[in-house]
């Protein structure tokens, strides 16, 4: 908490505007295998207790990938009541937390370099009574349901994949998806080995390869085993099947889990009346879910991916397959008020036209108002902090080189001279580039029309920034210990 309110920019956004990476992330992996610091444990234990309290059971924690980075694990419970946990899981998180003497951050890239946050969101439905409709089943009736459903999500994801990307779309999240294990912003369902070969077998009406090497027909066959919770096979998948359930890892940390679960909910309904429809005039039943079943899972096969989400290639795969790549939330805000997504949520009685148009300018203007907070505080820390910290330097530095010249007419001081012109050709830059961020700021306020401003801030605003940073950033390494203008991210990762 001490070294947080040093940082401007963690205290107003949330986040690190500025930080040189130090000499050790987390290459060796010792912070994700490593046993807990005691003052974590201590924090985790308190933490257990308040939610205890409240009756939110808290089954796991610890660490993470990243410095000063943990995960805890809510115990699944149905979907309204986990939308309240969670929202009272991360305010107190925060509160315990201080208690403690340290800050808790909830934001998705809160680091440059190091893996961001983000909420595993497991989400599977059930009848009234209880039953699983994402489980497999061990009959052929419980495998056809489970085909069944499986192919309405086939179909619900691909034909909203705006959808889905739009709920998970903030100005932070938008930081940490594409990177550090974190999926990447093109939607795709991850099936694994087994069930991907299952369904391949319907679509080519191909034998499945077992050992039966029988082709499979729906209701009649017996599916083989699915291992559940096969997560850690592909993580960069940010739709993947689990042996009973779909879990959507795209939700930011800072998110609330209301609306993606709103929109899986939606969507699969969506689709699962479009099959009713036709299902409830059947003639014979069991051939035509036959032919439904092969229909659908051939007319969305696309959105069916098991390989590596980073690759470079996935891009252009994904490109050619038709699949859409939203960047940014202005990208994905602006297919909201597309006709097919305001004919499903208001035809399922979910949202009305207004409230969408209230959704997609709230949504936007937040997002520009983070990143309006961002731009200004950036240029106040480079104006009040570093700049002045790097003069006080290299006034330090200019006169030990002139105290050395003083006693030693025939030294070079070429350290000083060197440290000098570095950092005299680093501030103009900086400078610079403050001027250029501040104009590109108050051009694009100028702008009419909020997506225009939002658009703005993703294409042209946060390049300026990146700029900006990297420049600084490239300053801080240079400047002698007691000259810091803020804690460093040495600091900041490993002083727990």
């Amino acid at each position: 908490e001490k070294l947080w309110n040093q940082r401007k920019d963690l205290r107003m956004t949330g986040r690190t505007l500025f930080g040189a990476k130090p000499s050790k992330g987390q290459e060796m992996d010792d912070q994700y295998f490593a046993a807990i610091k005691p003052r974590i444990v201590k924090y985790m234990e308190e933490l257990n207790e308040e939610l205890w309290k409240l009756g939110i059971l808290s089954k796991t924690e610890h660490n993470e990938v990243a410095p000063a980075q943990h995960e805890m694990a809510p115990v699944f419970t149905t979907s309204n009541l986990a939308a309240d946990q969670n929202q009272l899981t991360m305010e107190i998180m925060k509160k315990v937390a201080r208690r403690h003497g340290m800050v808790c951050l909830l934001h998705e890239k809160p680091f440059a370099g190091v893996n961001g946050s983000g909420k595993h969101n497991n989400w599977s439905i059930a009848t009234d009574e209880g039953e699983n409709l994402f489980a497999p089943g061990k009959t052929p009736q419980e495998n056809a349901q489970f085909l069944l459903f499986l192919t309405a999500v086939l179909k619900a994801v691909d034909e909203n994949q705006d959808l889905l990307r739009i709920c998970v779309a903030s100005a932070g999240n938008d930081h940490r998806l594409g990177a550090n294990e974190a999926p990447p912003a093109i939607v795709s369902i991850y099936l694994g080995d087994e069930l991907e070969a299952v369904l391949k077998s319907i679509k080519d009406g191909t034998p499945y390869d077992s050992k039966s090497k029988s082709k499979m027909s729906i209701g009649v066959d017996v599916l083989p085993p699915i291992p559940k919770d096969s997560t850690d096979r592909n993580r960069t998948s940010p739709f993947a099947f689990t042996g009973n359930r779909f879990e959507f890892r795209s939700v930011g940390s800072a998110l609330s889990i209301s609306g993606p679960n709103t929109t899986l909910n939606s969507i699969l309904a969506y689709a699962l009346k479009e099959y009713a429809d036709e299902l409830e005039k059947a003639v014979d039943f069991e051939k035509e879910l036959q032919n439904l079943i092969k229909r659908e899972i051939t007319a969305h096969w696309r959105i069916v991916f098991d390989g590596n989400g980073y690759d470079e290639a996935w891009i252009s795969e994904a490109e050619a397959r038709g699949l859409l790549n939203l960047k940014t939330l202005p990208d994905a805000m602006e297919h909201y008020l597309k006709p097919k997504n305001v004919r499903l949520y208001t035809e399922m009685g979910i949202y009305t036209e207004p409230e969408m148009e209230s959704h997609y300018d709230i949504k936007l203007e937040k997002y520009c108002g983070i990143l309006n907070i961002e731009v200004e505080t950036m240029l106040e820390m480079i104006h009040k902090d570093i700049l002045p910290a790097s003069f006080s330097y290299m006034r330090a530095v200019g006169e030990t080189a002139a105290n050395v010249k003083n006693l030693l007419p025939d030294a070079k001081c070429r350290a000083e001279c060197d440290i000098l012109k570095k950092l005299d050709g680093l501030t103009d830059e900086l400078a610079e580039k403050a001027e250029v961020l501040s104009s590109t700021h108050i051009r694009i306020k100028k702008r009419s029309g909020i997506m225009e401003i939002a658009q703005g801030y993703a294409r042209e605003v946060i390049p300026a920034m990146a700029e900006a940073r990297a420049v600084a950033d490239e300053i801080e390494p240079l400047l002698g210990e007691n000259y810091k203008p803020f804690p460093s991210y040495e600091d900041l990762l490993f002083k727990i």
